[in-house]
């Protein structure tokens, strides 16, 4: 009977372990969502086009369509995101005429707006 109860305890420690490994995880994509969202408010409030936006998220969709080994697909995809989002160059501070012709660059992952 002790035995079952330690048996019991270790099963009930792992779950735990689990269960606190999916809630960092979880915090990470949240964290990483909210970033995200973020920059599409900016973005937003400097008149973007939806077209523009459309590009970015085909973009990261296409780079991500893929994905990688040993990492999650949903944070990989909103961290790709991120990144395109953060290259704009409305987010850089350039002027809207020159930021609204969006162009891809060499680099698939890298979008200027």
């Amino acid at each position: 009977e002790l035995q079952q109860k330690v048996e019991e305890t270790e099963l009930l420690k792992m779950e735990l372990q689990m269960l606190e490994t999916e809630r960092v995880r979880l915090s990470l994509v949240e964290e990483k969502l909210l970033d995200v969202l973020q920059l599409l408010q900016q973005l937003r409030d400097s008149n973007i086009s939806k077209r523009t936006l459309g590009k970015i998220l085909l973009s990261t969709l296409e780079s991500c369509r893929d994905p990688q080994p040993g990492k999650a697909h949903l944070f990989e995809v909103l961290d790709t995101l991120y990144h395109e989002l953060a290259a704009c160059e409305l987010l850089q501070s350039q002027p809207l005429e020159k930021a609204q012709s969006c162009q891809s660059l060499s680099n698939p992952l890298v979008i200027s707006c």
